[in-house]
């Protein structure tokens, strides 16, 4: 681990002290008002607030450190603090590939959730922006194709709080009248604005959610050296204030909620170029710091692995691999972002197909080594002796299969056998599976009722939401 307990207990005690003192900048009076007969006292300005350290610690422990994540077919996994991690993709503003980069209309969206849902060692698909669609419906619109492409977990991006209301009647559609707490197939997120500060939007999303169980991953994002600190602790303890915050909030609005505690999303500031960085050392230890912290707080943890490459070559696969590594070794239970690239703003199918055999390595390293008497093997050792004839033992054909990785991508043979195919890269390997996967005809995901019923809702939000604007 990163920390000693004492470290994490320092950096806690650090940012309840900025609750207490320096408060935290709330634009919803509503939830100011909350906030306030909560306990909370006016801070520097009327619209600041000043978080007592025993209302923390009460939400605290309304929030569950333990949860189910569910998608349509009933398949459900359990968040528990440290417990197995998960890959998920990730949000993009734009799509990659051998031809560059151009904004993601809905065809590349279906491409990249088809793709998605071929991938075995991804257990969540993320909504990207969808350009050919006004940006007040690209949430809904982006909940609508994954439920017709894909049969993960659903995350979509929340653009505007009336849009999370339609994903909630459209869940609803697909869960044919069973309640969402009870099958969360879907969750958001949102994330604070670094120093200490809850939007508007944000705050309306958490309160216009409340009520229905959905899973809720809130984020603190500073930039280390621009909205936080340089040093690192000093990030950390910021960000754990930030996202304590947000727990607070969703628990005063809904006690029991499940949150995921995210400050995996924070970047640092690259000096020489002034722009931020995701696929760095510190963006790997600051995964494992909040993990840790997540942790402390009986809650589950998410991170990201990112790139700031622009396409898909060794930096990309390097620097996600190496983030990736340490969170799933350090326990983060949400790994973000399979198939990003430049720093989050874009995404490759091929890079998603490489992202998802680098998941499956980092989740065997995560897995560890079994110790008991069957994987120790001791009568095995003695009956094959000095023969060298394990190959053929029935202890070998039983274990292979969980035992070792099998890569997919990643080449594994002679060299005169790989010229002789066309000594293809792993980025052309990439790409032909994604050739494969597209290939085949989709099948439906949803049944055609609910289809047409999920497209009459769409058409019925964009039409309310068109007026309201």
């Amino acid at each position: 681990m990163l920390f000693t307990h004492d470290q994490i207990a320092r950096i806690n005690a650090t940012s309840l002290r900025i609750l207490e003192s320096t408060g935290v900048k709330i634009a919803l009076p509503g939830i100011l008002g909350l906030l306030r007969q909560a306990g909370c006292q006016v801070g520097a300005d009327a619209d600041v607030v000043r978080i007592p350290r025993g209302l923390v610690t009460d939400c605290l422990a309304s929030a569950p450190g333990r949860f189910t994540l569910a998608d349509i077919t009933g398949g459900e996994t359990t968040l528990t603090p440290g417990g197995t991690p998960l890959f998920w993709t990730c949000n993009a503003l734009s799509i990659f590939d051998e031809d560059g980069a151009r904004p993601i209309e809905e065809a590349d969206f279906v491409n990249w959730t088809r793709v998605t849902d071929a991938l075995e060692h991804v257990h969540a698909a993320v909504a990207p922006t969808i350009a050919d669609y006004p940006p007040f419906t690209r949430d809904f619109v982006g909940f609508r194709l994954l439920a017709e492409n894909t049969t993960k977990h659903f995350r979509p991006c929340i653009y505007t709080p009336d849009g999370a209301l339609a994903i909630l009647e459209m869940a609803q559609v697909l869960l044919g009248g069973t309640p969402l707490r009870e099958r969360p197939i879907v969750s958001f997120g949102y994330t604070i604005i670094s120093p200490l500060q809850w939007s508007a939007s944000a705050l309306e999303l958490f309160q216009k959610t409340s009520g229905h169980g959905v899973p809720m991953m809130i984020n603190a994002e500073p930039t280390a050296g621009s909205t936080s600190p340089v040093t690192l602790a000093g990030t950390l303890a910021l960000a754990n204030a930030e996202a304590l915050s947000g727990v607070v909030i969703t628990q005063l609005l809904e006690p029991g909620r499940p949150v995921v505690f995210n400050l995996g999303f924070s970047h640092t500031m690259d000096m020489r170029q002034a722009v931020t960085r995701t696929g760095g050392p510190e963006n790997g230890l600051l995964g494992l710091a909040g993990a840790q912290l997540a942790a402390s707080h009986g809650l589950p943890s998410a991170s990201w692995a990112s790139t700031e490459s622009m396409c898909e070559d060794q930096q990309s696969a390097a620097e996600f691999a190496s983030v990736a590594l340490m969170h799933a070794l350090g326990g983060v239970n949400i790994i973000w972002g399979v198939g990003q690239l430049e720093s989050q703003r874009t995404i490759s199918l091929a890079k998603g197909v490489i992202d998802n055999e680098i998941a499956g390595w980092a989740l065997r390293a995560a897995r560890g080594v079994e110790v008991s008497d069957e994987a120790l093997a001791e009568a095995v050792i003695a009956q094959v002796g000095h023969r060298a004839d394990y190959l053929a033992h029935e202890h070998t054909l039983s274990h292979f299969r969980d035992e070792l990785f099998m890569p997919d991508l990643a080449l594994c043979g002679r060299r005169e056998a790989w010229q002789q195919a066309g000594a293809a890269t792993m980025l052309d390997r990439a790409r032909e599976r994604v050739a494969q996967i597209l290939a085949v005809p989709a099948e439906p995901k949803i049944r055609d009722d609910v289809r047409r019923e999920l497209h009459g809702l769409q058409e019925t939000w964009m039409g309310r939401l068109a007026d309201a604007d």
